[in-house]
């Protein structure tokens, strides 16, 4: 049962103004896989002066066959012409296209893998048609790196051509709630440590009770949608998926550093330069610095799977293949839920970090909140899950993330404050102390705030309340 539409305002706002009036305009969508690229299309395209295709990896005469019945519905009788090329097709399709008519183009990589001469046609139509003689076009497209090559390269035939250029990345933590029909925070929470905010996945797993559950259904079965998705994923932008596999498989294995990985790989750090920046750009993985340091500083550099998906499939499935090979998936899916909290509790701190500068805690408005490691001012180790500052650079927050049902609390209080008094870039600034845990206790100390899962989760909704 497909999902209510939820949120994309914005998106959708930007793209019906494009659409909206009689010159002809260029919009592209573009964004990985799952995250509802088509779904928006759907929903913003008017119904009578539209013809939505979606490509595939058929023969171009095929394609185009396709296409023109798709435009029958617009343009009577344009399917009885059989199309030799594109450009005759498309020369048609422009001199003969009702005024304001919308031409949409879903999966455009793969009309262009079967002629890379479409964008250089439709450049040329572009510029040789009046705006007002022309029909709007979308192009829309998984292939990331290809679809920014179509638009984004000054050398490429389309660039400065679109109106709009929208990249549809994962929907806002908050909206997993009314997608799933939960009532609990917590079970929010775990569900987005498996799902994200990737609403193809959210529609996969709605109809499954409980998160564990629907992970083994959908993923640790050999036979479930989403127990290749990795690869799936990747299939998108790059050929050949093993050395890419290969960095994915180690970080979600924990190693984090560059030389960790080199040094597992047997290659020089150096040459993983470029895939890891392929990674990065996809949005699969993600660079992280201590708070406060500078982007050069490499040897500080931590990377991380940047979707916490990816982060479940390499961390219960990529291990596991063999036993879930022969059968043994509901076992895998008993260990899953015994190690469930030190996996969701990875997730629960970038919720956080991500809540931080979105509303207002310990009665301040702070800028973005990482994540800070490095020697304390004892010169000893030292890590905090949250640190940020405020706009004046006078105030810091300073926190720990927990996700256990037992807290400790005098003791975590505890070490809080001493780990806040051994932070470097405390010295000189106020420091205001935050907890945020899964169970809520009210005030457990005067200098320190607790906040929970309601609160991060009605700030990551688009609710911007004040937390004190």
């Amino acid at each position: 049962m497909p999902l209510p539409f939820l949120d994309r305002k914005e998106e959708r706002a930007r793209l019906a103004s494009a659409l909206r009036g009689s010159d002809g305009a260029m919009a592209v969508l573009y964004g990985r896989r799952r995250c509802g690229k088509s779904r928006l299309l759907q929903e913003v395209l008017p119904a009578r002066r539209a013809a939505y295709y979606v490509g595939d990896d058929r023969e171009g005469s095929l394609q185009r066959a396709s296409l023109a019945a798709e435009l029958e519905r617009l343009l009577p009788g344009f399917a009885a012409v059989r199309y030799p090329d594109w450009e005759s097709l498309l020369d048609r399709l422009w001199r003969e296209a009702p005024r304001a008519a919308v031409i949409a183009l879903d999966e455009f990589p793969s009309l262009v893998a079967a002629d890379p001469t479409l964008p250089s046609l439709l450049q040329k139509l572009v510029d040789r048609r009046a705006p007002s003689r022309r029909p709007h076009l979308v192009l829309c497209g998984s292939s990331q790196r290809l679809m920014q090559g179509l638009v984004l390269d000054r050398s490429a035939p389309l660039f400065g051509r679109a109106r709009e250029i929208l990249k549809i990345g994962p929907l806002p933590a908050g909206f997993i709630k009314p997608a799933l029909g939960l009532r609990d925070d917590v079970r929010a929470v775990e569900s987005l440590a498996f799902w994200g905010g990737i609403p193809r996945y959210w529609e996969i797993a709605a109809p499954i009770r409980g998160a564990v559950a629907a992970f083994e259904q959908v993923a640790l079965s050999p036979l479930g949608v989403l127990h290749d998705e990795p690869r799936r994923l990747l299939l998108d932008d790059v050929r050949d998926t093993t050395q890419p596999l290969s960095v994915l498989a180690l970080i979600g294995a924990g190693c984090h550093r560059l030389s960790e990985i080199a040094g597992r790989l047997g290659r020089p750090a150096t040459s993983l330069a470029r895939p890891l920046a392929t990674l990065v750009e996809l949005g699969l993985v993600r660079r992280d610095l201590p708070f406060g340091a500078s982007l050069v500083d490499s040897k500080r550099t931590a990377y991380r799977l940047a979707d916490p998906f990816l982060r479940a499939w390499f961390r219960f499935v990529e291990p596991n293949r063999s036993r879930l090979e022969a059968g043994l998936a509901s076992q895998v899916a008993r260990e899953v839920e015994r190690s469930l909290a030190p996996h969701v509790s990875s997730v629960w701190e970038d919720l956080v970090r991500e809540a931080v500068p979105r509303a207002t805690w310990s009665g301040r408005r702070w800028g973005e909140a990482a994540s800070w490691w490095g020697p304390g001012l004892d010169r000893k180790p030292l890590e905090l899950d949250v640190v940020a500052q405020d706009a004046d650079e006078k105030e810091l927050l300073v926190g720990e993330v927990k996700w256990q049902d037992q807290v400790d609390w005098p003791r975590e209080l505890s070490a809080l404050r001493q780990k806040a008094a051994r932070l470097p870039l405390a010295t000189g600034r106020t420091v205001r102390l935050a907890i945020w845990s899964k169970r809520v206790v009210p005030r457990p100390a005067r200098d320190v705030a607790c906040y929970g899962p309601k609160q991060v989760l009605a700030t990551l909704l688009g609710n911007q309340p004040a937390h004190h």
